[in-house]
């Protein structure tokens, strides 16, 4: 019964888009979780359309690999999720996206001062660091920083 409502990573590819190759990679980052018929073959719940399609929006909204995983790890193992189950990663997300917006706002914001600037004074650039000073604040760009 469960052969008849799954899919190959073939069929799954069509559905999705994506190649057999970047589904065999979500699979070992464990995003799909495949079972093996009595032949061996690879077989992919309807459900992982849903996943994988998930993991595509995530990506193009910026979200890495590790982030992706973490949400896909709060979705229940065994049976396709709910709406209540996609709720909760969604809220989750919105929290992730309004912190990114709120940096890329904030960068956006300071392009001026630091490569626009055009003040040809290195005493008012934000990347002008004499003698290390920004070292004790951490790696990068700290004067231009700040979280």
């Amino acid at each position: 019964m469960l052969e008849n409502r799954s899919l190959s990573i073939g069929d799954l590819a069509r559905r999705t888009g994506l190649s057999v190759s970047a589904i065999r990679f979500y699979e070992e980052r464990g995003l799909v979780e495949p079972y093996r018929t009595s032949g061996g073959q690879r077989r992919f719940l309807r459900s992982d359309i849903r996943r994988l399609s998930f993991v595509l929006i995530a990506q193009q909204m910026g979200l890495s690999i590790g982030e992706i995983e973490q949400q896909l790890k709060k979705l229940p193992h065994g049976r396709t999720p709910t709406q209540a189950d996609w709720t909760k990663i969604s809220r989750a997300m919105q929290k992730m996206l309004d912190i990114r917006i709120m940096k890329l706002s904030k960068m956006r914001d300071r392009l001026d001062g630091c490569i626009g600037c055009g003040c040809l004074s290195l005493k008012k650039c934000k990347l002008y660091n004499p003698d290390d000073r920004a070292a004790s604040l951490g790696a990068g760009p700290q004067l231009l920083i700040d979280d």
